[in-house]
C-alpha cells in the first residue's frame, strides 16, 4: 500500500524541505561561527559586521520559512490521503454489500473509518519525514565536519546512531502495546454501539445495569491499554535525551580540553571558528533523531491501525493509482436494455452460494415479469432474502447467468428491516421524490396503511424519529418504507416479508396496495403468510436448494 502515490508532489516536499532546511542551517551556523569568531579574536567592529548579521538573519528566516511549508505540505498530504482512505474503505464497505457487513460490528465499523485511519495522520505528518531527516541530515552534518576536526565527526557517528538502535528496542514494545489498544479501542466501540442500539430492550429486560458494567469493565481495559502506550512513549523520549545530550557534552568536553591544551599538540588545532561551528551544529546532528524518536509512536499506532484495518477488509486497497473504488455489483450480473416480451430480470443456471462457499441454491432457472407478481415462500434461514439481495446486486453469487433489463436506479428493495435515519416522516417520504407534493405524499400513507399513525402524532409528517426508525413499531416503520415505495416508479419491486408486523385487516388492504402499485411492473414478494402468497397468485418455493414453481 504506497499511501504517498495519493498525494506525491505535497509528500515530496515535506520530506525535502527539511533536507533542504539542513543545508540552510551548515552555512548558517559556519556563517555566525565565522562573525563571532571575527568580532572576539579579530576585534572587527561591529559596523563592519552589519552585512553578515542581516545575512544570518534571512538564513535563519529562510529555514523558518522551509520548516513551515513543510509542515504544510506535510499536514496537506496528510489530510488528502486519510480523506481517500476513508473513500476507499467506505466504498469498499458498499461493495460488499450488507451480507458481508451485518457479519461486523458496526462500532468496529465505524473505528476503523473514522479512528483507525485517523491513526495514520501521526505517521504521515510527523514519523515519516523526521524519518528521512534522521537518515540523512546527521551522516552529512558528520561527513562535513571531518575536515573542521575529525574527532568531532567520529564522536557523532559513534553517538548517534545508538538513539535509533535503542528507539527499535523500545519499539518492539510499543507495537505489541498499541496493537492492544487498537484492538481493545475496537472492541469498546462495537460494545457501546450494540448496547446504545438495545438500550430499548435492555431497560425492558431488566439488564441496563449489567451492559452498564459491562461497558465500564470494557473502559477501564481502554484505560489501562492506553496507560501501557504513554508509558512506552515517555521511556523512548528519554531515551532520546540521554543519549543526545551526551553526545553534545562529549563534544563540548571535547572542545575545551582542546582550548585548554589538554589533550597535546595533536588536538590544539582547534580555531574559535571552528569551535562554535562544531557547537553551534552539535545539538543539530541529534534534532532530527529528537523529532523521529518523538514521533516513534505514531509509527507504533499506525502499523497497529493498519493491521486492525487488514484483519477487518481482510486487504488493504492498492493505491497504483489513486482513482477511487466504486461499489460494484456481481460480475456476472448483466444488463442489457428492456425487451418487448416483459421480462425485467432472466436467470440461467443461477446458482447461489454464502461467503464460505456452502450452497444456498443450486442452478435454476427464472423470470421475472412485468404484471406477473410472484410470491417466494420457504422455511426460514433458506436463502429468500439472500436471492433478493443477489438479485438487487448486493452481494456475489456462484455461477450462472443474470441479466437485469433494467437501469441500476430502477428497482427497489425494501428488507425485513427498512432503514430510517435521523429526520422527519416528510424527509423520509421525499428522499425518493423530492417533488411530490402533499397531497401526493399523503395519499402514498394512505396506500401504505400508515395516514392514521402519522396523523395521530403531535406534529404529523413533521414527526422526527430516531435513527432505525426510533419511535415507531416495526409494523409503522414497514409501512412507512411502503409509503415510500408508491412514490417512486421503479420496474422491479422486491419485498422481503412487508406484512410481518401487521394485523389481518391491516396486511390485506396493504397486500391489494403493493399488488395495485405492482401493476405495469415486476414483483417478488418474499413471505410467509399463505394467505398473502394466495392474493398475489403466482407462488414459487425454496426447498432442497432449488427454486419450486409449484411444489412437487
Amino acid at each position: 500500500m504506497r499511501l504517498w502515490k495519493i498525494s506525491p508532489l505535497a509528500m515530496m516536499w515535506a520530506i525535502g524541505a527539511p533536507l533542504i532546511a539542513g543545508g540552510v542551517l551548515v552555512f548558517q551556523a559556519w556563517t555566525l561561527a565565522q562573525t563571532l569568531d571575527q568580532a572576539i579574536r579579530l576585534s572587527v567592529a561591529p559596523s563592519e559586521l552589519w552585512g553578515q548579521m542581516l545575512l544570518i538573519a534571512s538564513l535563519i528566516a529562510l529555514r523558518a520559512l522551509l520548516i513551515w511549508s513543510g509542515e504544510m505540505a506535510a499536514s496537506k498530504a496528510s489530510e488528502h490521503i486519510k480523506q481517500q482512505l476513508r473513500q476507499q474503505f467506505f466504498s469498499e464497505l458498499l461493495a460488499r454489500g450488507p451480507a458481508w457487513s451485518r457479519q461486523t460490528p458496526t462500532g468496529s465499523l465505524t473505528t476503523a473509518i473514522l479512528d483507525q485511519v485517523q491513526a495514520l495522520d501521526g505517521y504521515l505528518q510527523r514519523f515519516l519525514p523526521a524519518t528521512i531527516s534522521a537518515a540523512i541530515l546527521p551522516l552529512a552534518f558528520a561527513i562535513i565536519i571531518i575536515p573542521v576536526d575529525w574527532v568531532v565527526a567520529l564522536l557523532f557517528l559513534i553517538s548517534a546512531p545508538l538513539i535509533p538502535l535503542f528507539m527499535a528496542l523500545i519499539g518492539m514494545r510499543a507495537e505489541a502495546a498499541n496493537q492492544k489498544h487498537q484492538l481493545v479501542l475496537s472492541r469498546l466501540s462495537g460494545v457501546f454501539a450494540d448496547r446504545i442500539r438495545g438500550l430499548f430492550t435492555l431497560a425492558l429486560m431488566g439488564r441496563t445495569q449489567d451492559e452498564v458494567d459491562s461497558v465500564h469493565s470494557a473502559s477501564k481495559s481502554l484505560s489501562s491499554a492506553t496507560m501501557k502506550v504513554l508509558r512506552i512513549a515517555f521511556l523512548s523520549s528519554a531515551v532520546l535525551e540521554l543519549f543526545a545530550a551526551l553526545g553534545v557534552a562529549g563534544v563540548a568536553v571535547y572542545i575545551g580540553l582542546s582550548y585548554l591544551g589538554m589533550l597535546g599538540e595533536s588536538f590544539s588545532g582547534f580555531t574559535l571558528q571552528h569551535g562554535l561551528f562544531c557547537l553551534l551544529l552539535a545539538p543539530e546532528v541529534y534534532n532530527p533523531l529528537r523529532q523521529m524518536a518523538a514521533s516513534y509512536h505514531d509509527r507504533a499506532t499506525a502499523k497497529a491501525a493498519v493491521q486492525a484495518l487488514h484483519q477487518l477488509y481482510e486487504q488493504l486497497p492498492d493505491y497504483t493509482d489513486t482513482s477511487l473504488a466504486q461499489p460494484v455489483k456481481s460480475p456476472l450480473i448483466q444488463r442489457q436494455a428492456p425487451g418487448t416480451n416483459g421480462i425485467v430480470l432472466q436467470a440461467r443456471q443461477f446458482a447461489l452460494q454464502t461467503p464460505q462457499g456452502r450452497d444456498i441454491l443450486l442452478p435454476s432457472n427464472f423470470d421475472l415479469c412485468i404484471n406477473k407478481p410472484v410470491a417466494l415462500m420457504g422455511e426460514s434461514g433458506i436463502g429468500k432474502t439472500s436471492l433478493l439481495e443477489t438479485i438487487a446486486g448486493l452481494r456475489p453469487y456462484g455461477s450462472g447467468e443474470l441479466v437485469q433489463y433494467f437501469a441500476e436506479n430502477e428497482y427497489v428493495l425494501i428488507g425485513q428491516q427498512p432503514f430510517i435515519g435521523l429526520g422527519s416522516i416528510r424527509q423520509f417520504l421525499l428522499a425518493v421524490n423530492p417533488q411530490a407534493t402533499e397531497e401526493q405524499l399523503w395519499t402514498a400513507l394512505e396506500q401504505a396503511q400508515a395516514a392514521n399513525f402519522v396523523k395521530s402524532l403531535a406534529q404529523g409528517l413533521d414527526t422526527v424519529l430516531g435513527t432505525r426508525g426510533h419511535g415507531v413499531s416495526g409494523g409503522q416503520a414497514h409501512r412507512l418504507a411502503l409509503a415510500r415505495l408508491f412514490l417512486t416508479n421503479p420496474k422491479l419491486v422486491l419485498l422481503d416479508e412487508p406484512t410481518a408486523y401487521l394485523d389481518g385487516q391491516t396486511r390485506d388492504a396493504v397486500t391489494r396496495a403493493i399488488l395495485r402499485f405492482a401493476q405495469g411492473r415486476a414483483l417478488l414478494v418474499v413471505t410467509h403468510d399463505e394467505e398473502m402468497a394466495a392474493s398475489i397468485g403466482q407462488v414459487w418455493h425454496i426447498q432442497n436448494q432449488r427454486i419450486y414453481k409449484d411444489m412437487p
